[in-house]
């Protein structure tokens, strides 16, 4: 399958399902791994919207958005995504999430 049909087939899906996270997630990972930064972080933030409580949402949007010099946004991914995954009693992810947070922190690229 060539990249260009992934993606369509990823589109499909989240055409047939929307409020589907997983599926609106592949779809953003296919962007990013295209390159299309832009339409991975629109489907990124579209996941966040319907289904906020997807933790991988957070490490990836946040990821994003240093690599476009967001680091302000950024921080407030990781911190948002480090609470949801507080709520769901995933440690693994809260802590992950945290560290980046951190790591945006000490460049100091934040206010």
């Amino acid at each position: 399958m060539t990249p260009e049909q992934r993606l369509a087939a990823f589109r499909s899906h989240v055409t047939q399902r929307p409020d589907d996270p997983f599926a609106r997630y592949s779809l953003a990972m296919a962007l990013r791994s295209a390159g299309d930064r832009s339409g991975a972080m629109a489907e990124f933030g579209e996941l966040r919207t319907r289904s906020p409580e997807y933790v991988p949402t957070y490490l990836m949007l946040g990821q994003l958005l240093e690599e476009e010099g967001r680091a302000s946004e950024a921080l407030r991914a990781y911190r948002e995504g480090a609470a949801v995954a507080r709520r769901r009693g995933d440690g693994h992810a809260e802590d992950e999430l945290a560290r980046a947070a951190e790591a945006v922190q000490a460049r100091g690229n934040t206010p």
